[in-house]
């Protein structure tokens, strides 16, 4: 839907009009992922439109990185933050028979992520409620690690929220050991100062590359050091 559509629709009827968007892109998406794997897609632009959330969502740019690199990934995936991105890599992982771990802090918006993921029928995501649990020198989330894969080939950072102590740092020292040798780490928000000291912090402590990508709303790609 282009954006002069969206604006000449009464503010009544907006919700209404963005399920009936989100159900279209959806079902095109589960048609053919790949063929969305492209910033600017209008296929990925409608969920975001339908999802409702454009502030705090990932983007058309970030999305088409998850797809990707879901897609090429060679083990289990990890989500820190659960929302869009969640629906789009919990099916590439239903598709290639990969395990997918989403941690979310909120019941409340675990709820309404886990009733679209039954909803589309995507069943290899685990969405956990994970509180966030003080670390000493920072907070995150308290993922049960007795449950979860040994390691991760793919992680997906999103949250918690950057008004979190310490911001998203916590995933090196939580669970930074279960991080497969090249594994990928695709880290949103990197227009903020926060995310790219975190950045920083994660490629010393991880030996990670970093490259920025996306112009509208950027985000980092690092990739762990292999053995």
């Amino acid at each position: 839907m282009n954006e002069t559509l969206k604006r000449l629709i009464p503010r009544a009827l907006r919700p209404a009009c963005r399920e009936l968007v989100f159900q279209r892109a959806m079902k095109r998406f589960l048609a053919d992922p790949m063929a969305c794997a492209r910033a600017g897609h209008p296929v990925l632009r409608d969920l975001v439109y339908g999802w409702g959330n454009e502030p705090s969502s990932a983007q058309d740019e970030y999305l088409a990185a998850c797809i990707v690199e879901a897609s090429a990934a060679e083990g289990p995936i990890l989500e820190c933050g659960s929302g869009l991105s969640t629906l789009i890599v919990g099916e590439i992982a239903r598709r290639r028979g990969l395990a997918h771990w989403a941690l979310e802090h909120t019941t409340r918006w675990a709820a309404t992520v886990i009733a679209r993921l039954e909803r589309y029928g995507i069943d290899r995501t685990t969405l956990c409620v994970a509180p966030l649990r003080d670390h000493g020198d920072f907070a995150w989330y308290a993922p049960p690690l007795e449950k979860m894969p040994a390691s991760f080939a793919l992680v997906v950072c999103d949250g918690p929220p950057g008004t979190t102590r310490g911001g998203r740092y916590g995933l090196a020292p939580v669970v930074g050991d279960r991080l497969e040798p090249g594994c990928v780490l695709l880290l949103d928000d990197a227009g903020r100062d926060e995310e790219r000291a975190i950045a920083k912090r994660w490629q010393e402590e991880l030996g990670a590359t970093i490259e920025v990508c996306g112009r509208a709303k950027p985000y980092i790609r690092m990739t762990c050091a292999a053995d």
